[in-house]
């Protein structure tokens, strides 16, 4: 969708005839030099051309499927190198070919100061130094010492093993260390409540943990008596060396000296046992959006697979490339990513959600955030992330004068038309766009999205501003994270992409839902994912909860997930619903919570929002974050003055606020009974802090249930 604004003439026609000589003076070099590219990456002209090359087909020629990549049709693709078929030795060849380049990089914090805000609370900003690296060859020597010394701690190959921290250098050292002596490693979200850790801990019954000083002092400890079997636990942080206050009954060991005890000779000589592609890599622990969190299986093999899988999809990925890793490691999302810059030689520099650009909250005023330092070429996001940036600079377009915004809005049109012709716009993402693609270092040549949907008007805005192609993806935990990605030259919107390599997809009727395989333009139905990523299902569970996976008469695993999809003619496949969404209205209607909540992020005074529905009731409510500055401009524009909070407590701004969200559903073009009647503000963003959200920032609903349970009874008691 263009952006809109009211254009002076004379700045039209001045633009217009800029970019009129500037393509005639360099069409014939661009041509002649973009050719071969396009044509190696079967990049044939423009968005209508681009929709006729087959992503996947129907190997049966069914519309159910089963569709495979049309590159994997006669069989799926399980290793990405002969031989290399566990993790451990994914680290090994990499440290074999790229010993000395970059590995896992770390910045210095130089300081850490308390910054008082106006409204009295305090923030703690830290300023950082460049980063300091460990090369491969340093990098599997701390993995190998490491495992060495929980092996001299009693950990047994094949015995379970937790991590509980953040993601950093040390979380990957460790993980590397457990794939090569062969210890299950089961990890849980480092922003998970105390029940669910203990949950955890207790159902895989292990004895030690990797963990930060941080978290075991605010997270671990309270829940220390309510997980009898732990015996260890091994600090990351050097400092300190000592641990008063904690039980008798349990050793806390930093981790350099786990590895000093690893290094000694007469325990480097003890022979590991290396594991097999069968044996369990990983006991990941989901983020408990629909409960309790589950714990899936996943093999050395499922992540080869998955793996090998999403990198098929990155062009021309080498040892020059440079990944900034900030997504939780404990979601399979990030876990996949590093192993793939791994097998290729890339640098993995660390970062987090708060120090990631100079905006970040952690960042103080004048420094410098960690992709400005770092300058990635590759960066893995979930759409929270990227609809902060899109709705942050285009609150700051906003600011413009009429001069400046009416420049950016004719470049913006200009290069969505290009994009959609398949042609570049080098002087306008040097004029124009250089500034926005600087948030992200500047550097950034491909952008994968996964863990929810990503809304049309953020993905047009990260395509033309941020100057890559995003790759927007579909995945579960279930299935080691692979599913679909979209070709990087395929600009269209609303779509996840063909299958990968690894595996392939069916579409199951669901006929309570009205989605069928034999429905007309495109077969829809439940999504089900087959093939070798497919992961061997949940911890300790019930037959009922194992249900969701099965078997078919060729051996081969299949999940179903619950998700509703069609399936286009160029064999993208298309999210459109979800069996667990969906609820049926008092009248019989049935509204698709998810659906509804992608349209409605479009809206700018939308920074999160959750849609409730009972099946007791006739229309549908809704909480909402709204955006800050949105918030305050539609304030001042009815002469309404309060702060944050008393704004959100204000029923005229919630009624002018409901009439704005109403608009936005319309103009997507929602039905009047999906579209929430009334709605409830929160002056309190929804972060993994409070419960509200996953670390992927999914929605969890049954907590937000609990936490506006009065609100739900004011909006559908009338009160």
């Amino acid at each position: 969708m263009k952006r809109k604004e009211d254009l002076n003439p004379m700045l039209l026609l001045l633009f217009h005839l800029v970019v009129f000589i500037y393509t005639s003076i360099t069409f014939l070099p661009s041509y002649l030099l973009s050719w071969g590219s396009r044509a190696h990456q079967g990049c044939y002209g423009s968005e209508e051309d681009r929709a006729k090359i087959k992503k996947s087909r129907s190997i049966l020629g069914c519309p159910e499927g089963p569709y495979r990549a049309v590159c994997a049709s006669k069989s799926l693709v399980a290793v990405m190198r002969p031989g290399v078929d566990t993790l451990d030795k994914i680290f090994a060849y990499a440290a074999t070919q790229f010993p000395h380049r970059d590995c896992l990089g770390t910045r210095e914090v130089i300081c850490e100061e308390d910054e008082r805000q106006s409204n009295g609370k305090v923030f703690k900003k830290v300023v950082l130094g460049g980063y300091r690296w460990l090369s491969y060859q340093e990098a599997i020597n701390a993995a190998t010492q490491l495992g060495g010394g929980l092996a001299q701690l009693g950990q047994r190959p094949k015995t379970n093993i937790a991590i509980f921290c953040e993601t950093r250098a040390e979380w990957l050292i460790a993980a590397q260390a457990c794939f090569a002596y062969n210890f299950p490693l089961v990890t849980l979200y480092s922003t998970l409540g105390g029940p669910a850790i203990a949950h955890g801990l207790n159902e895989t019954q292990v004895s030690h943990i990797i963990t930060s000083k941080e978290l075991l002092e605010t997270r671990l400890k309270a829940i220390l008596p309510e997980v009898p079997r732990l015996q260890h636990i091994i600090v990351v942080d050097n400092t300190p060396t000592t641990w008063p206050g904690y039980p008798a009954n349990i050793s806390i060991h930093n981790m350099a000296a786990v590895q000093r005890l690893g290094a000694m000779p007469e325990n480097t000589a003890c022979e590991r046992k290396q594991p097999l592609p069968s044996d369990i890599a990983v006991i990941m622990y989901t983020s408990g959006s629909t409960g309790v969190p589950k714990g899936v299986m996943i093999s050395h093999s499922n992540v080869i697979a998955s793996i090998t899988g999403i990198a098929e999809k990155i062009p021309n990925l080498s040892e020059d490339d440079t990944y900034i890793g900030y997504l939780p490691l404990a979601h399979v999302l990030e876990l996949c990513a590093e192993h793939v810059c791994i097998a290729h030689g890339c640098r993995i520099g660390y970062s987090s959600p708060q120090t990631l650009a100079d905006q970040s909250t952690k960042i103080k005023k004048g420094s410098k955030g960690d992709a400005s330092i770092l300058q990635p070429t590759l960066m893995a996001a979930v759409p929270e992330i990227m609809d902060r940036i899109y709705k942050n600079v285009m609150g700051k377009v906003e600011e413009m004068n009429s001069i400046q915004r009416t420049l950016f809005i004719l470049a913006y049109n200009y290069k969505l038309d290009q994009l959609a012709k398949g042609r570049s716009t080098p002087l306008c993402d040097r004029l124009v766009f250089r500034k926005v693609r600087a948030l992200l270092g500047g550097r950034t040549r491909v952008l994968l999205s996964g863990g929810a949907p990503l809304s049309a008007a953020t993905q047009r805005f990260m395509n033309v501003c941020l100057c890559c192609p995003v790759g927007q993806g579909y995945g579960l935990t279930e299935t080691c994270g692979a599913g679909t990605i979209c070709e990087l030259w395929d600009y269209s919107t609303g779509r996840v992409g063909g299958p990968l390599v690894c595996c392939e997809i069916k579409l199951k009727d669901w006929t309570e839902g009205g989605y069928r395989s034999t429905d007309k333009p495109h077969p829809r139905g439940e999504i089900l994912i087959g093939g070798p990523n497919v992961t061997m299902g949940y911890y300790k569970s019930n037959a009922k909860q194992q249900e969701d996976f099965f078997v078919d008469e060729n051996g081969q695993r299949w999940f179903c997930t619950g998700d509703i999809g069609e399936v286009h003619g160029d064999g993208c496949l298309k999210i459109i619903d979800r069996k667990k969404d969906l609820v049926k209205l008092q009248a019989g209607e049935y509204v698709s919570l998810g659906k509804v909540e992608a349209a409605l992020k479009n809206c700018p005074l939308v920074d999160n929002i959750c849609v409730y529905a009972s099946s007791d009731e006739t229309y549908v409510i809704g909480f909402m974050v709204p955006n800050q500055r949105q918030l305050l401009a539609l304030a001042g524009q009815y002469g309404i003055r309060g702060s944050r909070e008393e704004l959100c407590n204000s029923r005229a701004i919630e009624e002018l606020v409901l009439k704005a969200i109403t608009e936005a559903a319309l103009t997507a073009q929602l039905e009047r009974f999906e579209i929430p009647r009334k709605i409830r503000l929160s002056s309190d963003p929804w972060t993994p802090e409070t419960g509200l959200v996953t670390d992927a920032f999914k929605l969890k609903r049954k907590e937000l249930k609990t936490h506006y349970k009065e609100d739900i009874e004011r909006m559908y008691g009338g009160k």
